[in-house]
Formats: C-alpha cells, structure tokens, sequence
C-alpha cells in the first residue's frame, strides 16, 4: 500500500504556488484523484491534505456516529465544512489558499511531512520545534515501553 513518507522543503514562487514533492504527486495520482484535499488540522498549526484515501478515512469517521447525532454534525462541520479541493497544474504544483496558509502560519516557504495515509503542510520553522517535541516523546514512550516488557530476552 501507497503511504507518504520523509519530510520535504520547499520555497513557494512568486505567484505563491508550491510544487508537491514527485513522491507525493505519485502517490496521489495511484490514488485516483485529480487534486488535493486540505483542510485546517484539527489540533496542530498545520495542514492535513490527501487524496481519496483521506477522503475515506474522514467518511468512515463521520460513518461512525448515529446519522444526525450532535457528534457526526460536529465531525462534519469541522472536517467537511473546512475542507478545501486544491488543483494541480500540469507541474504539480498548488497554491495555498489564505485561509490555509493563515492556520499554519506559513509565508515563504512550507514543509510537507509524510503521515502514512496523508501528509501535513507546515511552515518548517515549526515543523522543526514539533519534530524535536515528537522525538522527545517518542524516546520517552519508548523506555516506559522497554520498562514494562518481561518477557524473557526482551530487548530495549
């Protein structure tokens, strides 16, 4: 299965467009849809984006709730109701809208961050400092882990 891996960046042009990075171009175009899903990420200064698999995994999500249940009307309106479809051009290339670039603080320059199923647009200055925080909790996670294994010849 396709997944978006690394982390890329790279400067947007004088007309604001950003090319998407050719692995996550590839990626997309396996997938079938001719475009970009964005929206706001619900907990970060960053953007979600993805193609049909994106647009499923929030399908099955919202699919969850009872149908008009204050929970799936919640999931819709901040998942649908913020969800922008960005074109690429023949060079793969996109422009943020002002909207999305306002949520993720970004002027000159973005990072796309490979999240499996999707990907993350960051201003890479932040993406930086939550990378660090990442890592840092990571290795944290990992020696509570190794602390709790018993199993015999466990390795931390």
């Amino acid at each position: 299965m396709d997944r978006f891996v690394a982390n890329y960046t790279l400067r947007l042009d004088s007309k604001g467009r950003v090319s998407i990075p050719a692995p996550y171009r590839s990626i997309l175009g396996r997938d079938g849809f001719d475009g970009l899903y964005c929206y706001p990420a619900l907990d970060r200064p960053a953007i979600d984006a993805g193609g049909n698999a994106l647009m499923a995994e929030i399908e099955a999500l919202i699919a969850r709730y009872a149908p008009f249940s204050e929970a799936r009307e919640q999931f819709a309106i901040a998942l649908y109701g913020t969800s922008e479809t960005l074109k690429t051009d023949g060079e793969g290339r996109m422009i943020l809208s002002d909207t999305l670039k306002a949520h993720a603080g970004i002027t000159d320059a973005v990072a796309f961050v490979g999240l499996g199923h999707k990907f993350q647009i960051w201003e890479p200055k932040r993406f930086a400092s939550q990378l660090a925080e990442a890592t840092d909790q990571v290795r944290e996670l990992r020696k509570q882990l190794g602390s709790q294994s018993t199993a015999p010849g466990a390795r931390e």
